[in-house]
């Protein structure tokens, strides 16, 4: 491309007096911003505000842009919502102290960044609102200085795109694609402009799994022109100042590049692409672009057979990710990618299970489930603290939350790096004072040897875990470890069908079904379980397996075995020892008035009535006595809750799902799981009986314990819960024979004796397979 002489020489003005400005010290914002020093523009904006008190749209544009470079999330929405009432108040111009550069329009600032950061947030119907709001905004009569018209429709646009195709939106995405080629960019700014088009270009693609097209748009061959306006494809990729172009311009660009290689085929290059990224001495500063490109290079290694460096690799991926406590991605924007944390376990088990490494195997297992609670709690602060000085885990938890916000973000100056360092060490004392609380914001897990002391002479454990196509088996038996792995096929689905079938009592079609899934997860290892008593732990949609109404051909599961549930075999630490007999017996909370006579539970008044009467001292709490309010008041005195009433499961947001109590002035009468973690809990058991959850959806992740792993993190030692709606007179005839064995035996022989009793009167699974036990036994 001939370029004209006149063009290059406003160039070379341009690029000449940015490099003075900056060379002679000065440190105005635009300076600042322009050569994406934001760490520094952040507090020089903040310092200005400071100084004239006057929150204008000059100074909290600047500030909300290094908000947004920096991902400091909890400050941008704030700094957003300023920014965007200035200019509804007519203050809409972000000025400059640059002759060369003239002042920009801000009106489409806050919507643009809130659509960028909606992104990193997961909130992709969000993003593309806001994309939408912006692009309403932009105006071609408006002033262009730093942010031009062309600009930020690119911007915006590119942002669009991401948000659906990440959103799974592929039509709406491609669109997007098509109005940014089709885009007249003009002459003079048509090189100005491009880098922004193609990199946007360039991670839409990638978002849609085009990787073939997204390489042909982060490929070297740059015209002399592109070179000559090197500032322009800094700011399209987040340059920032100093080391900022290896760490956010060269490392994502060259991200994009080496996946697109591997995904392509094209080994061999995506291999010194990785190789060279990872000799890059800052990548460490940029954790999500680290972990990703070590996992990436790990499946390489993994695809030529080199297992002992794909295990070594996806291991230093699984650090990097277990130093950060959030699973926001916060490079989605630069790279159009949204990688899986849990596929890097995945792809660990899978190598050490291979290379005959079953402890280490498990204890990974073990750790990917951890990773999924503590994603799952991530913005959670108000937790309950059942162990050490109160007083100085909340202020270790306070200080650990302020930690992760600064370590989110992407910094590279040193500073970053202590921050890093105090983090982990107040990890570790938060750990030594308070164990449970600790494994709720960190990766924590119990080794396998300490497991096998935990599991009882006359127990054996069973945990599950699948990845891919691969289903994952790992059993303790008589203190030995084994391991056995088999295809996955449609055990997902199957789960999902035998559920449908067993919840209608009218029906046995669910026999031969059942009979298959059981040579599938008890079958293959029912050889070396030795003992009469199960612990088993599962893993996604075997969440939702009635495991006692599996069928071997001649019996149920339970007719065999006594089962207990545990949500991972590392909580075996954390159960609270069995209460004093002592205390007072059953406080039961049966059929609340829920504003909905459809809802009433008849025969669950009763249970509870029956229920309390099976101990002295008991209390009981019927209609619109059944309150949360009174829970709170009266509950954690108790050894035993039972709460006869609906519930409902949201695979969706489960810290939203809830037991469904009466409403009254000072509750809404929804028990959450979110609440539950705020709460204690004294109680040796809680029992959901008629309980709804509305397990309909099976979720793909292993957070979907909801209520259970709620009490029992309260600190209830047993937590007695339905997978289904259950039939209201079999449940309030199986409880009360459940609760009078209780005084006989432990919790999980006395449930499998209720069951048989159960079964006796009414033959089909429907009516007494749904009730599992999790926790302790005894």
């Amino acid at each position: 491309m001939q370029v004209p002489v006149r063009s290059f020489l406003i160039i070379g003005l341009f690029v000449c007096t940015l490099l003075f400005s900056v060379g002679a010290g000065a440190a105005g914002l635009t300076d600042l911003e322009m050569v994406g020093s934001f760490s520094e523009l952040e507090k020089a904006a903040e310092q200005e505000l400071a100084r004239t008190g006057t929150p204008n749209t000059t100074i909290l544009g600047h500030l909300c842009y290094a908000y947004s470079r920096l991902k400091r999330y909890s400050k941008l929405f704030d700094c957003l919502d300023g920014l965007e009432k200035r200019i509804q108040s007519g203050d809409t111009v972000l000025e400059t102290d640059k002759v060369f550069i003239s002042n920009s329009d801000a009106t489409p600032m806050p919507h643009m960044f809130r659509a960028e950061a909606l992104i990193e947030l997961g909130d992709y119907k969000g993003a593309i609102r806001e994309g939408k709001n912006a692009l309403g905004k932009v105006q071609d009569r408006m002033t262009t200085g730093m942010w031009p018209p062309k600009v930020y429709r690119l911007s915006v646009m590119g942002t669009m795109g991401l948000a659906y195709a990440l959103g799974g939106d592929r039509a709406n995405a491609a669109d997007q694609i098509r109005q940014l080629e089709e885009m007249s960019l003009g002459f003079m700014g048509s090189s100005f402009t491009r880098p922004f088009r193609r990199n946007a270009i360039a991670r839409i693609h990638m978002a849609l799994g085009q990787y073939a097209k997204a390489l042909e748009y982060v490929k070297d061959e740059e015209s002399v022109w592109d070179r000559s306006v090197w500032f322009v494809n800094n700011m399209a990729w987040g340059y920032s100042g100093d080391d900022g172009p290896q760490i956010y311009l060269i490392l994502p660009k060259l991200f994009i590049r080496g996946k697109c290689l591997s995904e392509t085929g094209d080994l061999a290059e995506a291999k010194r692409t990785m190789d060279v990224m990872l000799r890059n001495v800052r990548i460490a500063d940029n954790g999500e672009i680290y972990w990703l490109t070590l996992f990436e290079r790990g499946r390489i290694a993994e695809k030529e057979g080199d297992l002992k460096t794909a295990i070594d690799l996806y291991r230093k991926a699984v650090d990097v990710i277990e130093r950060q406590r959030s699973s926001i991605n916060t490079e989605s924007n630069k790279i159009g990618f949204v990688g899986d944390k849990q596929e890097v376990y995945g792809r660990l088990v899978a190598c050490l299970h291979s290379d005959g490494q079953h402890a280490p195997a498990l204890e990974y297992v073990e750790r990917s489930k951890s990773r999924a609670l503590v994603d799952l709690l991530a913005e959670k602060q108000d937790f309950s603290v059942s162990s050490g000085d109160r007083k100085k885990v909340l202020d270790l938890l306070a200080l650990h939350k302020k930690e992760e916000e600064e370590a989110l973000v992407q910094d590279p100056s040193p500073a970053s790096s202590g921050l890093r360092s105090l983090s982990i060490k107040t990890r570790e004392q938060l750990r030594a004072q308070s164990p449970e609380l600790a494994s709720l914001i960190s990766v924590s897990t119990v080794p396998v040897a300490e497991i096998r002391s935990l599991i009882g002479p006359d127990e054996a454990l069973i945990e599950y875990y699948y990845t891919g196509d691969d289903l994952y088996i790992f059993t303790i038996s008589e203190g030995q470890l084994r391991s056995t792995k088999t295809k996955k096929g449609t055990l997902v689905d199957d789960i999902r069908l035998l559920r449908t079938l067993v919840e209608n009592p009218r029906s046995g079609a669910f026999v031969s079904l059942s009979r298959r899934i059981y040579r599938q997860t008890i079958g293959l290892v029912e050889g070396v379980l030795k003992a009469p008593n199960l612990v088993i732990v599962p893993h996604g949609a075997l969440h939702y397996l009635p495991f006692n109404a599996l069928y071997d051909g001649d019996r149920y599961l339970v007719e065999r075995y006594t089962v207990r549930m545990m949500p991972s075999a590392s909580v075996l630490a954390y159960l609270h020892a069995r209460r004093s007999a002592g205390r007072p017996g059953i406080i039961a909370f049966g059929n609340p008035d829920l504003g909905d006579s459809r809802y009433d539970l008849t025969y669950s008044q009763g249970e509870a009535i029956a229920i309390a009467g099976t101990s002295p001292g008991s209390r009981v709490f019927l209609r619109k006595e059944a309150t949360e309010t009174a829970f709170r008041a009266y509950g954690m005195g108790f050894n035993y809750i039972h709460f006869a009433t609906h519930g409902h499961f949201d695979s969706d947001a489960p810290l939203s799902s809830a037991l469904l109590l009466a409403r009254d002035g000072d509750s809404d009468g929804r028990l959450t799981v979110d609440k539950l973690y705020s709460m204690k809990i004294d109680a040796d058991l809680v029992t959901l009986s008629a309980c709804e959850t509305g397990l309909g959806k099976v979720a793909s992740g292993d957070d979907i314990v909801g209520l259970t792993r709620g009490f029992l993190y309260a600190g209830s030692a047993s937590v007695v819960a339905s997978l289904w709606k259950v039939d209201d007179m079999a449940t309030s005839y199986l409880m009360t024979e459940f609760y009078n064995t209780l005084k006989k035996t432990g919790k999980a022989e006395a449930l499998r004796q209720a069951q048989l009793r159960t079964k006796s009167k009414f033959s089909h699974p429907f009516f007494w397979a749904a009730f599992q036990l999790t926790g302790s036994a005894k």
